[in-house]
């Protein structure tokens, strides 16, 4: 999607509202971005965020260099309910972002997982339902609440799996996927998610959740636990192994965050025809690769071969998902999703300019101009 199909000024319907939109866990990858592209388009914009995952000081002293008039921070923990209550209380619309977010670390201390990913969702529905809840909150869930998919049969086709069902194949995971949660995350993950659209039915909040694949893109500060696509670009580019959990070929769909930046706004845009409705948001079949197939995409945009390593499958791991994409695309007015190929490649520039490394890649297809950004 290019910047010109991309909502203007004039499109929004709060049109003359001066207050701020809240982004919790604004300073993180896709909060980042969210909040630069509501600044472009004029808004005013507060930042939430405990700055608790290393890197993302980064990511919010960027907003505040391009926006420094319009970028507000607040450096707190969702935990905080108070402090959360001030903010949610200011807002016009809120994107709820702020989690604990990777399986491993939900392994390790379920509980300060559960306190964040579901007790921090309470606070601030509650604080929208007490203090301010005409205003719009679109959650940012995860493909994870459909669990491990293992009743899904698969045959090996080349370096990747592909469903035996033909509809799955051809379409994806839908929303009518029942939910399946494994792991202390997709617990903690789908219960919030469970929690905002029972607010929508039962309070009222105008309230809306998005299911998300892979996302990446730029200022993705990634690790082995989570951003693995990044996380796969800087072990490449620092001539570091990389390490694949189970065989390789499992597939995902990856979404450059520039498209999922658009679907949340219009997500906000739309919210009274899709309130108390949940969307699976990814890149869609045309962007489903295996783990295998993006590393001899990253191996040849770099010219060399990349030190590969295997280990046992984790706790909850999907051998297939690919997001089912035409609910959102038909209710959003999206249009189809940028190429991975192009997108890895930019991401994979973006990475050796931001992280200082000389050794340039090279390019099997120029990036897209529309998803430039300034390093940190």
């Amino acid at each position: 999607m290019s910047r010109d199909d991309a909502p203007k000024k004039d499109d929004w319907p709060d049109k003359g509202d001066r207050r701020p939109v809240l982004v919790t866990g604004g300073a993180g990858f896709i909060g980042c971005n969210i909040a630069n592209r509501l600044c472009e388009l004029g808004h005013d914009v507060v930042i939430y965020d405990a700055l608790s995952r290393p890197g993302v000081e980064t990511n919010l002293a960027w907003l505040k260099e391009r926006h420094p008039d319009q970028i507000t921070s607040i450096v707190a923990d969702i935990r905080d309910e108070d402090a959360l209550a001030r903010a949610a209380r200011e807002a016009k619309a809120v994107f709820h972002m702020a989690a604990q977010v990777a399986v491993t670390t939900s392994m390790v201390d379920p509980r300060e997982d559960f306190e964040i990913n579901i007790r921090g969702t309470l606070n601030l529905l509650d604080a929208l339902r007490t203090f301010n809840p005409t205003a719009p909150v679109i959650f940012a869930s995860t493909n994870k609440v459909y669990g491990d998919l293992g009743d899904i049969d698969f045959r090996l086709e080349g370096e990747r799996y592909v469903p035996l069902d033909a509809e799955v194949a051809q379409h994806g995971i839908g929303e009518a996927r029942p939910l399946d949660f494994h792991t202390p995350y997709g617990c903690s993950k789908g219960a919030a998610d469970q929690y905002v659209l029972d607010y929508a039915r039962s309070f009222g909040l105008p309230a809306a959740v998005i299911r998300m694949s892979c996302i990446y893109g730029v200022r993705q500060m990634g690790t082995e636990d989570q951003g693995w696509v990044a996380h796969f670009l800087i072990q490449a580019l620092e001539g570091k192994p990389i390490t694949l959990y189970g065989d390789g070929y499992q597939v995902r769909d990856i979404l450059n965050v520039e498209n999922a930046v658009e679907a949340y706004l219009a997500a906000w845009k739309k919210i009274g025809l899709i309130k108390g409705r949940a969307f699976n948001l990814g890149g869609g079949p045309a962007n489903a690769v295996s783990l295998r197939e993006l590393l001899a995409h990253m191996a040849a945009l770099l010219g060399r071969e990349i030190d590969v390593e295997f280990s046992d499958w984790r706790a909850g791991d999907q051998r297939y998902f690919v997001a089912d994409t035409r609910a959102i695309r038909s209710e959003l007015g999206l249009r189809e999703a940028s190429s991975w190929k192009e997108g890895v490649a930019h991401l994979a520039e973006w990475l050796r300019e931001a992280r200082g490394l000389s050794e340039a890649p090279i390019f099997a297809t120029r990036p897209p101009a529309a998803a430039e950004s300034t390093p940190a």
